[in-house]
């Protein structure tokens, strides 16, 4: 079981948000902005922010870091990496079982994630073999895209997706955003689009869109 951070709501917890950081971080990354989604003082949302694995990464001369996956090339959707993109999934559908263990249902429970953290929630969520309260992608990308017709889950086809990119992100270019945007929707998936005028990052105004959509969701 990956090591987490773990965040418990003041009230006995009936919902659960898994939250995978990006490249390089850990799971205190986004522990600060817990307290500004408005979610009111007895929420009952647990948040999970697991730490990934130390791997070396390609693409940053085979430096030890944490990573979900390792990213082979400049162009990050390029030769990706199948195996570390599963591996990880498969680490994320433990802390779901784990998270249904201790009482909150499948459908009381949100995968999130920012840059690579995102994109894993996108693979895992989509292929998840019962329905999720939704699936939030923050600054990324939908992985191996080619390979969701064969591999998704029914049970998750009408899932609720949040996704929000930075138009000036040097990192994962907006436009990888947009197509991964139109592939979901070309297979059938609402999502809920949202763009802002900053780079690889979150800011102030779409916090607050994360909250409303959290409460929504979570209500």
């Amino acid at each position: 079981m990956l090591d987490c951070v773990e965040i418990q709501p003041p009230a006995a917890a009936t919902a659960s948000v898994i939250w995978l950081h990006g490249l390089g971080a850990d799971g205190n990354d986004f522990v600060p902005i817990i307290p500004e989604l408005g979610l009111g003082e007895q929420h009952a949302i647990r948040f999970v922010f697991p730490n990934a694995p130390q791997r070396p990464v390609t693409v940053n001369g085979g430096m030890r870091m944490p990573a979900w996956y390792d990213i082979k090339g400049v162009d990050i959707a390029d030769k990706q990496d199948r195996e570390g993109i599963e591996a990880s999934a498969v680490e994320i559908e433990a802390l779901i079982s784990r998270e249904i263990e201790a009482g909150i249902p499948a459908h009381r429970i949100v995968l999130a994630g920012f840059s690579q953290g995102g994109a894993v929630a996108l693979h895992t969520g989509l292929r998840h073999g019962a329905p999720l309260a939704g699936i939030m992608a923050l600054s990324t990308y939908l992985p191996l895209h080619d390979a969701l017709a064969a591999e998704a889950s029914n049970a998750n086809r009408g899932v609720a997706i949040f996704m929000a990119h930075g138009s000036e992100d040097p990192v994962v270019p907006i436009t990888l955003g947009r197509n991964s945007r139109d592939r979901l929707a070309e297979a059938g998936y609402a999502v809920d689009w949202h763009e802002y005028p900053m780079a690889h990052q979150v800011c102030l105004p779409e916090i607050a869109t994360i909250g409303r959509w959290l409460r929504e969701r979570l209500a």
